[in-house]
Parts: C-alpha cells; sequence; structure tokens
C-alpha cells in the first residue's frame, strides 16, 4: 500500500483529484506520523488532530463534489508557533506567554491557507521567540535531527525542518529573521525559501521588525511554489506587504538555468571557513547548474561581515519583545535570550541607525551586483548539524548562533529571496544545503533554478528512516 507521507503536496492533490485516495488517509498517516516522530525528535509544541481530522472530512466532501476550495485543499500544513493559529495557543517557545484566550485570529499566511482548504496538523517547536538558530526553549525543551537526534535540527524552525523531513505533512511555515527557515533546512536535508520581504505578509509585526520573513518549508521546489502561490498575497493588516505577484510561481518553475549568469561564492571571499565535506557537495551542484547551462562564474559579492549591525538590529528587536516583562518573567527567559536583551536595551537610537546605514549600503552592493549576475550561489551553512541543545558548536570559539551562520543574515539585511536546497551529505551522513539568492521581487529564479536541481536529481538527499522513530530516547 502506498505510504501517503512520502508524497508531496503536488502528488497528494494529484491524488484526491483522480480518487485515488483521500484527505482523511492522508491526515491520519501524517498524524500518525507525527506522533510517531514526537517522542525522536520533538518537533510539536500540540497537535491539533481532531480539529485536523474535521477539516479533512470536510474536504474529502468537496473533493467528491469536485469543487475543492482551491489549490492546497486536503493537504496537510504544520505552523511554526511564531504564527497565529485560531483556535490554538501561540505560545513562542515562551514560559512568560499565559495559554488563556481565545486565540480567535489567524496569521495571514494561515488565513490564506485556510480559505483554500489546508489542513493543520499542529504547532511546531521554536526557541524563544525565535531569537537563535537552533531549536530549544524553556517551554517545550530541545528539537532534534532527523538524521541523529544526538545532533540539532537548526533553528528557528526546527520544529518544521523536522516534520517535514520525517513526512508530519509536506508543507510547514516557518519564519526567517536571520535563516531561521533556510538553517533547519540545511542541517534536515528539506528545501525552505525565505521570500523576498513583504511577499508573504507577517501580522503581527514582529519585534525584529522587517529582518523578520514568513516562507514556505517543504519536500521541493515544486512544493515550495505551490505553497507561495497560496499564501504570498497581500493582507490589509501589514502595511509592508507587497502587492499581487506578477504571475504564479508554480508556472515559473520550468525555466531552467540555460542562460542565467549564476556567481558562485564558496567562501564569500575568504571570510568563511567552510568544511570540507559541506564545500565538495555544494561545489558538485554547482557544476551540475554549469552542465544545465548556467553561465557560472568564481566570484565573490564585494561585501564585509556585517554581523555587528545585524546584532544591533536583532538585540535591540529581542529587547523590544521582552520589554514589558517584570523581574519574575525575566527569570524565565532563556539564559542566552535574557543576557541579548540586556545587551540590546543599551543600545541606542544613534547605534540603530548607524546599523541601518550599514544595511543600507549592503543592499546598494546586492543591488548592483545583480545588475552581473542573476543569481548568487553559496553553502547555506559552513557546517553541517552539531551537538543538540547548545547554540553553538564546542570547540567552535563562537559566542553566539551568528557565528556559524555567516551566509544566512546579510540576506535578510537585504530583503532578498534566498533558499536553501539539499545537495546531499558530509561523510557523516549529515545533510548539506546549497544557498541561492537573487535580487529582490525574483523569487522565481530561485524557484526555478531549484527546482532544476531537483529535476536532475542533484538537489535532494536519502530521506531520514522513519520507521525508527520513536525508538530513540531523547538524552
Amino acid at each position: 500500500m502506498q505510504d501517503l507521507t512520502e508524497l508531496t503536496a503536488v502528488q497528494l492533490v494529484e491524488g484526491y483529484r483522480k480518487g485515488e485516495f483521500s484527505p482523511v488517509e492522508a491526515t491520519r498517516a501524517a498524524l500518525d506520523r507525527a506522533e510517531r516522530i514526537q517522542l525522536e525528535v520533538n518537533a510539536f509544541v500540540r497537535l491539533t488532530g481532531e480539529e485536523a481530522l474535521a477539516q479533512a472530512r470536510a474536504s474529502a466532501d468537496r473533493w467528491r463534489l469536485g469543487e475543492p476550495s482551491g489549490a492546497v485543499d486536503g493537504v496537510p500544513v504544520t505552523v511554526k508557533d511564531i504564527l497565529l493559529l485560531r483556535g490554538a495557543p501561540t505560545l513562542k517557545g515562551s514560559r512568560t506567554i499565559p495559554e488563556g484566550g481565545t486565540w480567535d485570529e489567524d496569521a495571514p499566511s494561515v488565513a490564506r491557507l485556510r480559505e483554500q482548504g489546508a489542513v493543520f496538523l499542529g504547532k511546531t517547536t521554536t526557541p524563544e521567540f525565535g531569537w537563535k538558530g537552533v531549536t530549544d526553549s524553556p517551554l517545550s525543551g530541545v528539537t532534534r535531527n532527523p538524521y541523529d537526534p544526538t545532533r540539532t535540527a537548526g533553528g528557528s524552525s526546527g520544529g518544521a525542518a523536522a516534520a517535514v523531513a520525517l513526512g508530519a505533512g509536506p508543507l510547514a511555515l516557518g519564519t526567517d529573521g536571520g535563516g531561521s527557515v533556510r538553517i533547519p533546512a540545511a542541517f534536515c536535508g528539506i528545501f525552505a525559501l525565505k521570500p523576498t520581504y513583504g511577499r508573504v505578509p507577517l501580522y503581527p509585526a514582529s519585534a525584529f521588525g522587517t529582518l523578520a520573513h514568513v516562507g514556505p518549508m517543504t519536500r521541493d521546489a515544486a512544493d515550495a511554489a505551490l505553497l507561495l502561490d497560496v499564501i504570498g498575497v497581500p493582507d490589509s493588516r501589514d502595511w509592508s506587504a507587497l502587492g499581487p505577484a506578477a504571475g504564479p510561481y508554480t508556472a515559473a518553475l520550468s525555466g531552467g538555468v540555460r542562460g542565467l549568469r549564476v556567481a558562485y561564492s564558496p567562501s564569500l571571499g575568504g571570510q568563511v571557513a567552510v568544511q570540507p565535506g559541506v564545500a565538495a557537495a555544494v561545489r558538485r551542484a554547482v557544476e551540475r547548474l554549469a552542465g544545465l547551462g548556467a553561465y557560472v562564474t568564481e566570484t565573490d559579492p564585494d561585501f564585509a561581515d556585517p554581523v555587528d549591525a545585524f546584532h544591533t538590529l536583532w538585540f535591540s528587536g529581542a529587547a523590544r519583545v521582552t520589554q514589558h516583562l517584570g523581574p519574575h518573567q525575566r527569570e524565565l527567559l532563556d539564559p542566552g535570550l535574557r543576557a541579548i536583551c540586556g545587551l540590546g536595551a543599551r543600545m541606542s537610537a544613534l547605534d540603530y541607525l548607524a546599523a541601518v546605514d550599514v544595511r543600507m549600503e549592503l543592499g546598494r552592493r546586492m543591488g548592483r551586483f545583480h545588475d552581473s549576475y542573476d543569481l548568487l550561489v553559496t553553502p547555506a551553512l559552513p557546517i553541517t548539524a552539531f551537538e543538540a541543545g547548545t547554540e553553538v558548536p564546542k570547540g567552535s570559539g563562537h559566542h553566539r548562533w551568528t557565528g556559524w551562520t555567516p551566509f544566512t543574515y546579510p540576506f535578510n539585511m537585504t530583503q532578498q529571496p534566498a533558499a536553501s536546497v539539499p545537495v546531499g551529505t558530509d561523510a557523516d551522513g549529515l545533510p548539506v544545503g546549497l544557498q541561492i539568492v537573487a535580487a529582490r521581487h525574483r523569487d522565481d529564479l530561485v524557484l526555478r533554478a531549484a527546482h532544476a536541481l531537483y529535476e536532475t536529481e542533484t538537489a535532494g538527499i536519502r530521506p531520514p528512516d522513519p520507521a525508527r522513530a520513536g525508538s530513540v530516547t531523547p538524552g
């Protein structure tokens, strides 16, 4: 019998259309998988099983009548516990947010999915307020890697990535303020896109301001394009949201890479030390792009690491989100978050505006860079997944998560579309991600290039074995 948890969203919808299986069957399979993997990887804050099955039955009725509500009717979806999901508490990984209340509003991306008949499996884990690049929190504990539960899933959308990788729903909503969909996608061997800022509306507004994006986390680029078509439409609650896209992203997938000008930067001009296994896997994928007809040039964008400016923006945002907390509540915070909030609280408006100046100059440089190159390709991360429950790899010398994520946060500062594509594994069998970046508003090019890799089987890796889910007890 066909394992429905192995199918993409595109394949599920096609199966519903042909009457080969129903949304109820797909939802039951996804919920069963979610319950099994929870013991091993801790991907969920909560599962909404009864509600999901009710939504699936309603979807099955629509499909029987030949009247689906939209492009993702009956497809199981998970929602990161940063985004509002009507009927479920949104606690953001924090013990400072009370569960009580009505919780009667959907975030814009969730609302668009609900309108098109998606089935919501539950809320996925996040570090507290999404503050770091790994997923552990005082509220929900440690989220672990599907390939090796002793290692991190990455973050801050780590639960979403682990769920997709292990078949607990083919579609997931994540958020990305400094790499938070791309980091866990690279560590967990899935696809994730941080769209151009404003392409997917966000409400309530993030304390991290215009660094914060909402993005699809999926099995492949085709599913991401499908999801982006659904959620990438305006919402009046987000004043910074973009207008409608020029056309469906699903229609742009087939363009291929022939003739595209691709800049390949293996280390951002020698600024980043990349593990040999990561470098080799990324280079092989880049060579495949060249074989598909792209004009590949090994060159680097001309910018110095903007980490200090990013820290100013990030730490002050963290201070703002916790500003209302009293002394007792502050003691409940993740110690690392409490530390950066203290730093952020001491930053002045002039510090913040100086960081904005750095950001604007970085954006100018990347704008000029893309006059010459359609795409920039880099490793998504310089390393593969490290020990779970720690912010930085032991012995690395890094003090904060940004020390090992130098390829991701610059493109939150510039608001460009950027994706992580799985392109192989290292010697330990851990996934490696390749990052594809395009100029603002050219999400279509990122998806086209990623899809071209998937079609030639350069992207994608052996999925983790879900049969072992539940057999490993985290330490």
